[in-house]
């Protein structure tokens, strides 16, 4: 027999205490260990219309801006990045495929990019970038309250502020070309406002419209046959992919064009007052952000803008052409040699 050991009540209620506390710990351990490991990456679809500066630089932006508020590629959150490369059947595959994966958000980035993504799912949320106007587009049914799965950050563009720089460049112009493509909503609108503010001072507009890029030298050509004194590229997205060839053309026929923001400038155009689009897809990560953690839901949140604007010149297009930019454009302006 072996030796009978007699516990006082006192070790017995310790050692008790000591057990309980273990498991416990053990516990609260294997609790922890099994929500980490339940954790699961939300899965976000960027869907672009186009490769160009200006939707590549809002592209890079909404990345950092998620980035920014806590939702990190590889760790948190898991991209699944496509282009359409201009292309409605592209578009129409590629939101399918994310409505088919399931994504938690899907970031459109250009119009018709936002507005494919709305025809195919009312129920993934659905944050824009690099878009003029949400109304005008039908993806929202007001830019204060979208009433949708859509919100987003709008590019509108201070119209009236580039053609007063226009007219601070060629002060004595009094035809205005504009090419533009005719099956995009956003770069009617832009041209109707164009219109609008250059009749209110006695310039004509001479339109000349494109459905792809192959069209530009062509309407390039006509404008320049008309003998515009400037031409007037609004943000759309046919004729910014071709810039360097509108170029070539007004180039050489003396032609300064003024554009709807800085990437075009920086691809061959005279000037602008615009928008960073880097900055827009910072603020339109933010909104997703919010969106993705629960603190707002995109039928409740207003359509946001970039107040910041900045004057752009391109120094070696205004060499080319034999212009002198007045030094009020250029005192506070970026310049691109």
């Amino acid at each position: 027999m072996g030796k009978m050991v007699i516990i006082s009540k006192k070790g017995f209620m310790v050692g008790m205490g000591l057990m309980l506390a273990t498991f416990l710990v053990s516990g609260c351990a294997g609790s922890e260990s099994k929500k980490t490991s339940g954790d699961k990456k939300v899965k976000v679809g960027v869907v672009q219309l186009v490769e160009h500066a200006a939707l590549d630089a809002a592209n890079k932006g909404f990345i950092k801006g998620m980035e920014d508020n806590g939702f990190k590629a590889g760790v948190n959150v898991e991209y699944d990045q496509q282009n359409a490369q201009a292309d409605q059947s592209n578009l129409q595959n590629i939101v399918n495929r994310f409505v088919n994966n399931k994504v938690d958000l899907i970031c459109a980035i250009a119009t018709p990019a936002a507005q494919s993504a709305a025809n195919a799912t009312k129920n993934i949320p659905i944050v824009g970038t690099a878009i003029t106007d949400y109304t005008e587009a039908k993806l929202v049914k007001s830019n204060d309250k979208p009433g949708t799965n859509v919100t987003g950050t709008t590019d509108m563009n201070p119209i009236d502020k580039q053609l007063e720089l226009l007219l601070k460049i060629v002060p004595k112009t009094k035809t205005i070309g504009v090419i533009y493509n005719s099956s995009e909503v956003n770069s009617q609108l832009q041209v109707r406002i164009l219109k609008k503010l250059a009749e209110a001072k006695g310039i004509a507009v001479k339109e000349a419209t494109v459905t792809t890029v192959n069209d530009i030298q062509q309407a390039g050509n006509s404008l320049v046959a008309a003998k515009v004194e400037a031409i007037y590229v609004p943000t759309d997205n046919v004729v910014a992919s071709a810039m360097p060839v509108l170029a070539s053309i007004t180039n050489e026929a003396k032609i300064p064009v003024i554009c709807g923001e800085a990437e075009v400038v920086k691809n061959g155009a005279l000037a602008t007052v615009g928008i960073d689009y880097y900055k827009l897809g910072l603020q339109t990560g933010t909104m997703a952000a919010r969106i993705l953690k629960g603190e707002s839901k995109p039928e409740n949140m207003a359509i946001e803008s970039l107040q910041e604007m900045k004057t752009t010149v391109n120094a070696t297009t205004a060499q080319k052409l034999g212009i002198n930019i007045p030094q009020e454009v250029l005192q506070n302006a970026e310049i691109i040699k």
